[in-house]
């Protein structure tokens, strides 16, 4: 199989989950961004449930998460929560939830760690220290600056977060409603982020690593200013060709979808793209990653796309030194950019 089929034409309405497999419920939660959705997943696990990903800490999806409990889980508990990673829309209401029910809090150790990084702004999780990291790559004060006005946003929609995990680890086994799930680790998009396999339902619960029409964002960030993520999302992918070609894919955004092969094949070649036209750019003179983000991006972006727009950038350009296909070199003016090797 070399295309990819979405058995569901329709997502389900926000708060009102819907069965895609044995045991495994879709729940669909809203986003105020431009990605306006995030998928979970209720799974049964005898008579208790188990939750992957929790949404936005925030009041109306706390307000749909009320109508869940009320019409949807029940009395049945809440016995575990899994987290793929630390961004907001995954990690907001692990504390609430946690709280609420009772449930233990499953995740790696990076991401769990991340996630109390950034709420607290520490390690290098801040508006200030990624302006900097922008500025010495080329991004204009004036644009760098209003990234400082996304301080606190971290905190307003991860409110709080728990303060004990399980920790999770790659090729670890866990047993979900008496079927065994297989732990499989991927890096680029996020430190250690966790997707799910299971061999009896020939269902692979992708995350954010595999989605079906969009490529997830993989950005350098001032943490880590000198990583090569989008070489660890390749590298991290490629296993997913180990899985059955037919392997049924459950996106944290868009739609479940079989042809896992063939979405692999589409994220390289579009990346193959995007580092051939970066390549060509600098070839022509050399560029910084701000100089550079109109190559990958063709259209005009807001602060909040700028933040992710930059990281990317700073990831591609970094991908091609790594390879040797570019040097990286910093002008009088304190500015990274990059020109043929």
């Amino acid at each position: 199989m070399r295309t990819i089929e979405t058995p569901f034409a329709d997502a389900p309405a926000p708060g009102a989950p819907v069965q895609v497999a044995p045991g495994i419920h879709w729940l669909r939660m809203s986003l105020p961004f431009q990605l306006d959705h995030i998928n979970l997943w209720l799974l049964e696990d005898g008579q208790d449930w188990f939750l992957i990903d929790t949404g936005l800490g925030n009041p109306p999806t706390r307000a749909l998460w009320d109508r869940v409990f009320r019409e949807s889980i029940g009395a049945r508990p809440v016995r575990r929560v899994l987290v793929t990673h630390y961004h907001p829309d995954h990690a907001g209401n692990a504390a609430w939830l946690c709280a609420r029910t009772g449930a233990e809090l499953w995740m790696t150790r990076s991401e769990y760690l991340t996630a109390h990084a950034a709420l607290h702004g520490a390690a290098g999780y801040s508006p200030a220290e990624q302006r900097d990291l922008f500025r010495a790559n080329g991004l204009d004060q004036a644009r760098a600056d209003a990234l400082l006005t996304r301080g606190g946003l971290y905190r307003s929609l991860v409110p709080d977060f728990p303060l004990s995990h399980r920790r999770l680890f790659d090729g670890e086994r866990i047993v979900i409603g008496g079927r065994e799930w297989r732990v499989i680790i991927g890096y680029g998009h996020a430190p250690e982020h966790v997707s799910l396999h299971c061999e009896a339902l020939n269902v692979l619960i992708s995350g954010d690593m595999l989605l079906p029409r969009i490529s997830t964002n993989i950005a350098v960030r001032s943490i880590d200013p000198w990583s090569n993520p989008l070489r660890q999302f390749l590298d991290s992918i490629r296993r997913y060709r180990a899985l059955p070609e037919d392997v049924f894919v459950l996106p944290s955004h868009g739609l479940p979808f079989r042809g896992a092969h063939a979405r692999i094949d589409q994220l390289e070649a579009h990346h193959a793209e995007r580092l051939a036209a970066l390549q060509a750019a600098c070839a022509a003179a050399p560029r910084s990653a701000a100089e550079v983000m109109e190559v990958l991006f063709r259209r005009k972006l807001d602060t909040g796309q700028i933040f992710f727009a930059m990281g990317e950038a700073i990831a591609h350009l970094h991908h091609l030194h790594y390879d040797g296909k570019l040097a990286r070199g910093v002008a009088a003016d304190g500015v990274a950019r990059f020109a043929p090797a």
